[in-house]
């Protein structure tokens, strides 16, 4: 058995065997258990789901595992662990009998909700309902409503459901809520004695306009020896939120904050996130930091990491950062002028050891007082958002490489470093191709070939019409970054030792990071056995709440589109499968389908996978990723999160292809 799969593999006799993988449910209602590293899915009919939901994770028997002549089928023996413990649906509320009916396209089974446990939910009532347990003797499992749905409107409950399908609670427990209440914000002597005490020197916090919670600062001084003493201090979460806790039960749950557009669903309580963790400017707060002593050649010279007490003197906004850069002039003009210089060393370093440097545009909806879009904003990475990420890339490296060479009986230290893949030459072949027949040589000999490669074609192309294509293209081949024990480094950035350390307020994985770290510090090693076991749930919960956002991201796009049914709009090609190919709208970055279906009176299109593209088999017409074209909203369906386009014509050219005949497209 490969090492892939070998954690997929329970147990195995002669007969059968129990695998662990994911339980889907399909829209028919029959599942299907996906293994890691097993080709096929097994089969599992629906009277033998057991006591599992869709998305679970399930040990499951399967009895012909050995049999290749037939299709693998299962029975689930065990839950190992929920996908989402609330679920959104309806009641039916009967006498003295209440049931609730989970929404969705997957089936479930209702569940039993006893009297005491409605919490003033009605029949009829759209709510939400948490899963208390399934005992062996029930028939149904048995849940709570913890919300009745009032939305306010329309938007205000899909993006309730996101969440929920998601598994992300929409609310924390009272017990919760009660326990981060209690904590005190106090400053102790006792605790003063364990930490450095940066008070006294000048300290800033550096974050969006519109931010919540400051989870990291930088403060800086200068030294006697002319150097520069520069200090990353991130929030002390680990000091309030402590192992076992209820708190920390309840965060590692989330594993993680998620971002909508027009909210943010909390990994902590805000007595927490807002409050006692909240760098705020003219409050002493606790910190756990790392400390650099560097040349103005931006060369280390010594490091130190631990806990600390500060003071933060100023709170800055990205766009206040930025004058001061551009105009050299302002509060503390003359720091932040440093920090910069500082800055650009250290990212002209990383991009020559390695890093890739990959350009990126964050969209943003403009909001109205209901949550409705009313205009979209594209916001890009300047000087003042590279100065912080430069220097929080300088803290979680250091951390990283600091735990990396302590053993345990030789072994390492279990731990949760933030990894990158090597990229998959299978996926990078096509890729390597369509660049070359685009104009642009690559070197794909090497993986340090395949960086440099990637930065000179990043910067060729740049300004160009192909740049959007090619750099999404290049993208997509690159591996997804996990948390992991197995230290492999971090491709993307070029670094060998990376973790995730400057952000517990939003991120799990941090404050085991700080955990483990303040372990080594004590001398009273933290060996956490369970440590992979963690680092999968926090990849796994990260994963859904970036589907979380993108659905949230989705629904305001089709939202804001709505309103232009019927109008013409210029944009680019952005995908191309079998079905179709997808347009993003220059104006709006919103994105739609072009259906192969409403192409067919043109001509009979296929899919050219190698080329990225669509090609006609009578007139050889041809859409391929990164074209321009003028499309037609036709359709914006807000259940389905869908945009429906039609295509008018090429940018290049007022007609389509000599002999085509025009299609009039009909408002849906």
């Amino acid at each position: 058995m490969s090492k892939q799969n070998s954690s997929s593999a329970v147990k195995k006799s002669a007969q059968s065997e129990i695998l662990l993988g994911k339980l889907e449910i399909s829209r028919s209602g029959m599942g299907f258990v996906i293994v890691e590293g097993r080709d096929k899915d097994i089969i599992v009919k629906p009277n033998d789901f057991g006591k599992a939901f869709n998305g679970d994770t399930v040990k499951v028997t399967v009895g012909n595992a050995h049999d290749k002549t037939k299709r693998a089928e299962g029975k689930i023996s065990s839950v190992v662990e929920r996908k989402q413990t609330e679920f959104i649906g309806n009641m039916e509320v009967k006498g003295t009998m209440a049931f609730f009916i989970a929404s969705g396209n997957n089936p479930m089974p209702d569940f039993h909700i006893e009297m005491n446990k409605l919490n003033g939910a009605k029949d009829g009532d759209r709510v939400v309902a948490k899963f208390i347990k399934w005992d062996k003797s029930d028939k149904k499992p048995e849940g709570e409503i913890v919300a009745i749905m009032t939305a306010e409107n329309e938007g205000d409950m899909a993006m309730k459901e996101i969440l929920v399908h998601a598994g992300f609670p929409l609310t924390f427990d009272a017990e919760v809520l009660k326990a981060a209440a209690a904590l005190s914000p106090n400053i102790t002597r006792e605790e003063l004695k364990k930490r450095k005490d940066f008070r006294d020197i000048l300290t800033f916090t550096i974050d969006p306009i519109d931010a919540k919670d400051f989870d990291d600062a930088i403060s800086l001084r200068n030294l006697d020896n002319g150097n520069y003493e520069i200090g990353v201090h991130i929030a002390d979460v680990s000091h309030f939120v402590t192992p076992g806790s209820i708190i920390d039960k309840s965060a590692y749950e989330r594993a993680t904050s998620v971002y909508l557009a027009d909210r943010v669903n909390p990994m902590l309580p805000e007595k927490i996130s807002n409050e006692l963790c909240s760098l705020r400017p003219n409050e002493d707060k606790y910190c756990f930091s790392a400390v650099f002593q560097i040349t103005n050649r931006a060369e280390i010279k010594h490091t130190w990491i631990g806990r600390t007490v500060i003071h933060s003197n100023h709170r800055f906004t990205y766009e206040e950062v930025q004058q001061t850069i551009e105009t050299q002039d302002g509060l503390h003009f003359k720091p932040i002028l440093l920090l910069d210089g500082l800055a650009k060393q250290f990212r002209e370093q990383r991009f020559s050891n390695g890093a890739i440097n990959f350009s990126s545009q964050e969209v943003r909806f403009k909001l109205d007082e209901t949550g409705k879009p009313i205009g979209i904003m594209i916001k890009e990475s300047k000087d003042a958002n590279k100065l912080v990420e430069e220097f929080m890339l300088l803290a979680n490296r250091a951390v990283a490489e600091y735990v990396s060479k302590i053993k345990v009986n030789k072994e390492p230290l279990p731990f949760s470093y933030r990894t990158h893949d090597d990229p998959d030459p299978e996926k990078l072949a096509p890729f390597v191709a369509f660049a070359r027949k685009c104009g642009y040589e690559f070197d794909s000999k090497n993986v340090k070939d395949i960086a440099a490669s990637f930065n000179k074609l990043l910067a060729k192309v740049k300004g160009k019409p192909e740049q959007n294509v090619l750099e999404q293209l290049g993208i997509r081949t690159m591996a997804k970054a996990k948390y992991t024990s197995e230290n492999i480094g971090h491709y993307g950035l070029g670094f060998e030792n990376y973790c995730h350390f400057t952000s517990p307020i939003r991120r799990y994985p941090d404050v085991m990071v700080h955990r483990i770290m303040q372990s080594i510090i004590d001398k009273n090693l933290l060996i956490d056995k369970a440590m992979e076991e963690k680092n999968k749930h926090c990849s796994d919960k990260e994963r859904g709440a970036m589907e979380a956002e993108r659905a949230g991201n989705k629904y305001k796009q089709v939202e804001y589109m709505k309103q232009f049914l019927g109008e013409e709009f210029e944009g680019i090609i952005s995908g191309v499968s079998q079905f179709g190919f997808w347009v993003e709208t220059v104006e709006h970055k919103c994105e739609g389908l072009v259906s192969a279906k409403d192409l067919s009176d043109y001509d009979d299109f296929r899919q050219d996978e190698a080329n990225y593209s669509l090609v006609g088999m009578r007139t050889g017409k041809t859409f391929r990723m990164g074209d321009n074209v003028m499309i037609k909203v036709i359709a914006a369906n807000l259940d389905k999160r869908q945009l429906d386009y039609a295509w008018v014509t090429d940018i290049e050219g007022k007609a389509k292809e000599a002999g085509v005949k025009k299609k009039v497209v009909k408002k849906k």
